[in-house]
């Protein structure tokens, strides 16, 4: 059984039909990540529909700017159905991704999700493009916090300050990309105690099915492409995923239980 430990259900069409072919195809939970106040009951009232979907609360750094509030985020995070702070982080990637109003307030935000992270004992959900340094500062900066780095494109330098600060690396379809080898470097070394795949559906779709909105049943096609790639059995690498992503987020998989009613968080 493997879990797609980032997707977001709230952008899919037909998000029940996608998470009933999921479980179909194996997958036995999902992590529906929040990205800005105006979408986060959407991500909710799924999570409230599915016992198999957990949620998290966050404002991305693309959703940053100069009327950002995240006053909201402490009251939403203590919903029994949150598990994970986020998505937050840092994008530098182009257009406003380089001005320097826009990236001290990226920063910011970053840090106000890490000090929640750590005052309510939830993991964080990060996203980071083009911004190793201020990354690696912030999260040794904050080291009564950890999470995970999600959709892994960046340096083994980052991988490695994570990973020694007790961070975890998710992979997602990229992986399977052809102009992916840097991905590929970083996944081979990734310990298996510390390794989560995702969909991050609907993007990012894995080959074969590049070009399509992604789904999370499509978490199967990276996952047996990871394992190839560290050379293991792809029973391996679901027990291990499956066991970090219990651990770091503290949920009880329904699949993992005779009763399947007892696992709320």
């Amino acid at each position: 059984m493997i879990v797609d430990s980032h997707c977001h259900l709230n952008y899919l069409a037909d998000c029940d039909a996608r998470l009933g072919a999921a479980r179909e195809a194996g997958v036995c939970g999902f992590l529906c990540i929040g990205v800005n106040e105006a979408t986060h009951p959407q991500v909710l009232a799924i999570a409230e529909r599915h016992q198999d979907v957990w949620a998290s609360v966050g404002v991305h750094p693309e959703s940053v700017d100069a009327t950002t509030s995240l006053d909201w985020l402490q009251a939403a995070a203590r919903h029994p159905r949150i598990v994970g702070i986020g998505e937050t982080g840092l994008d530098y990637v182009g257009g406003d991704g380089e001005s320097p109003q826009l990236r001290a307030r990226q920063r910011a935000s970053f840090a106000a999700h890490l000090a929640l992270g750590a005052a309510e004992a939830l993991p964080v959900i990060v996203h980071t493009r083009a911004a190793d340094a201020d990354t690696m500062d912030l999260l040794r900066a904050h080291r009564d916090c950890v999470g995970v780095l999600h959709c892994f494109t960046e340096s083994w330098e980052l991988a490695r300050c994570a990973l020694d600060l007790g961070w975890t690396i998710s992979i997602s379809g990229i992986v399977t990309f052809r102009n992916a080898d840097n991905v590929r470097a970083v996944a081979r070394q990734i310990p298996d105690d510390r390794l989560l795949i995702e969909t991050d559906s609907p993007w990012l779709a894995p080959a074969p099915h590049r070009g399509k909105p992604n789904e999370p049943a499509w978490v199967v096609h990276t996952a047996a492409y990871l394992a190839e790639l560290r050379g293991q059995a792809l029973a391996h690498l679901a027990q291990h995923t499956t066991a970090n992503f219990e651990r770091l987020f503290s949920t009880s998989l329904p699949q993992s239980r005779s009763n399947s009613s007892s696992n709320m968080r």
